[in-house]
């Protein structure tokens, strides 16, 4: 029996089955894998950061949601390119649709975040709620 090296995104089930099966064929992965959307999600003292790649975006084509306790991040490709006229000869910047969503726990304060974005990168801040703030209790 050979040995499967993990060079690809195999999972563990993936494995046991071509092992129990022991085929000689090439064993590949399925196609419809899901593609991430690159996203840095981080949290300090302060409260909650979101860093989102927009790359080729402007403010105007994302659309940013807050729906009781869920934050959504929403971009839809246009059907038609902006510029019927241009002829691209390579394309290598993907403008792809993105639906992104998170539930934000209560200890952040939803309704006070704050959006801004920079050279192709979104920055979202939530703040802590001011009572979920570390307090230091003195012992009598």
């Amino acid at each position: 029996m050979g040995t499967i090296f993990l060079e690809r995104q195999f999972s563990p089930l993936d494995i046991l089955v071509k092992n129990f099966f022991n085929t000689e064929e090439e064993f590949t992965t399925p196609n419809n894998r899901i593609l991430n959307h690159p996203v840095d999600v981080y949290e300090d003292k302060d409260g909650l950061y979101f860093d989102i790649a927009c790359t080729g975006l402007n403010k105007k084509q994302v659309d940013i949601k807050v729906e009781e306790d869920v934050l959504r991040v929403i971009y839809h490709k246009p059907d038609k390119d902006e510029k019927e006229d241009v002829h691209f000869y390579h394309s290598g910047v993907a403008k792809r649709n993105f639906n992104l969503g998170w539930k934000i726990a209560r200890r952040f304060e939803l309704a006070k975040i704050e959006a801004s974005m920079k050279d192709g990168l979104l920055k979202l801040f939530i703040p802590l709620q001011p009572e979920s703030k570390p307090k230091k209790v003195s012992i009598k």
